[in-house]
């Protein structure tokens, strides 16, 4: 049975509430900015990344200034998911919805978890004091990396706040798309059937052997507010 008329209103105006946030304290840059001069230590090739070929390598510094080296990882699934801490789909689905929890099932497992912050500087969402204070509310353990000329965001494609990436242990990039079929963040499908965390099953699918089944969707959330050159 189709949801029902008042249902489909208030998911609406839920996702357009959460849209308007996502424009307080920066602009929506992922479409029109073009191409940053790349500052990280490994240049990433210029993208977007695709499905079934290498993943950019990259080098970026978390937090606390460790380099994380894309090329050391080799031989782990490693999981992107483009970050910003004021974003509300990412405030959302870090507390309600599949980003709650996906994180720490998956590295208590061996898979790599990195989160990429794009944000470029005087932008919503560069600050590092705000993104500190998302890391303790959403209680992550993975690191937050920090991209702020958005090279290595353009390089994969990465176009919203959360973006996800899988990346094979053989470095092969084979998924790209949203979190889940949830794009209000809050990890019930709209339509009112199942919900489908797409990390979830392409992790499932790398664990059996198997090709990714859906290796890509399309995200949603706040766009990732790149800078200029």
């Amino acid at each position: 049975m189709p949801p029902s008329r008042p249902l489909v209103s208030r998911w609406l105006a839920g996702v357009i509430a959460l849209s308007a946030g996502c424009s307080r304290g920066g602009t929506d840059d992922a479409k029109t900015a073009p191409a940053a001069a790349a500052s990280a230590a490994v240049a990433p090739a210029a993208g977007p990344a695709e499905i079934g070929a290498k993943a950019p390598d990259f080098s970026l510094k978390d937090l606390d200034g460790h380099d994380v080296h894309l090329a050391d990882l080799r031989g782990k699934t490693v999981v992107l998911e483009w970050f910003n801490p004021k974003c509300p789909f990412v405030n959302m689905a870090h507390t309600k919805g599949s980003l709650k929890d996906t994180a720490a099932r998956h590295t208590a497992e061996g898979v790599v978890w990195l989160g990429v912050d794009s944000a470029a500087p005087g932008k919503q969402g560069h600050d590092p004091a705000e993104i500190r204070d998302a890391v303790v509310r959403f209680g992550l353990a993975h690191p937050i990396l920090v991209d702020e000329n958005g090279a290595v965001g353009r390089a994969y494609g990465a176009t919203n706040t959360p973006h996800l990436f899988v990346i094979d242990r053989n470095g092969i990039l084979v998924y790209a798309g949203a979190i889940d079929n949830s794009p209000d963040g809050e990890g019930q499908s709209p339509q009112g059937g199942p919900l489908v965390n797409y990390v979830d099953a392409a992790l499932s699918d790398l664990a059996a052997g198997r090709a990714v089944r859906t290796p890509r969707t399309k995200a949603y959330g706040c766009g990732v507010k790149y800078g200029s050159s």
